[in-house]
């Protein structure tokens, strides 16, 4: 199992964390594959659905194959049961969309990276209470970067990515980082469902090339 600093220092060097789910394992294996195609060494496959068990299992087996250096992790982690269990399938990284106690003892067992998820204030005070030093601000669309921009400086030891609803326009994006977030998630706004519907895996890599092209500037 790779050490979750190291994991870690991969996500902030790479500043972009593609999510998504999907229920057929080709697709799954073709967004993985584009994705890794484009230069992305980090990938969050979510746990949203009634295959998201048995194609993270089968991703993992994937990546194992053909691309050693990729960590996959595993996003809406909400109960202890998902970290039993993903960790189990071997997961390299947990993502949650909330801070659960009991989260954050189950995955201390596991001495497995976890991102917990924070809206408040308050929710950021308890993960970096708990020894939390990078933190997913969820949902971003609700959020916005004026918000990021007031709480970031309330705390200069910690790293934020922002994911949900973010937008990939030059312009958004630059927002994101200008408000002080050290990344962003990417769902639906990169992997499309026009991309989907034509299976253009090429058009998904040369996306996300140009996006990791733009957040390197930053």
């Amino acid at each position: 199992m790779n050490h979750p600093q190291t994991i870690a220092k991969q996500l902030l060097k790479q500043k972009l964390l593609p999510l998504f789910y999907h229920s057929d394992k080709s697709v799954c294996m073709g967004i993985l594959t584009a994705l890794y195609n484009a230069g992305i060494r980090c990938v969050e496959f979510t746990n949203r659905g009634s295959q998201a068990l048995a194609n993270f299992e089968f991703l993992i087996s994937v990546r194992d194959r053909s691309m050693p250096d990729l960590f996959l992790g595993i996003g809406t982690i909400q109960s202890t049961e998902d970290v039993i269990q993903f960790s189990q399938l071997r997961a390299d990284f947990l993502i949650s969309p909330i801070f659960d106690l009991s989260i954050a003892e189950q995955v201390k067992k596991q001495q497995i990276l976890w991102v917990p998820g924070c809206m408040s204030v308050t929710e950021v005070h308890l993960a970096q209470k708990n020894g939390y030093k990078l933190i997913k601000l969820f949902p971003g669309n609700v959020l916005g970067p004026d918000y990021v921009a007031s709480i970031v400086p309330l705390y200069p030891g910690l790293q934020f990515f922002v994911t949900g609803g973010v937008d990939i326009s030059q312009e958004k994006i630059k927002a994101w980082f200008d408000s002080g977030v050290s990344g962003v998630g990417l769902g639906s706004k990169l992997i499309t469902k026009e991309i989907l519907a034509n299976q253009d895996y090429q058009l998904l890599t040369t996306n996300t090339q140009e996006i990791l092209r733009l957040v390197a500037s930053f």
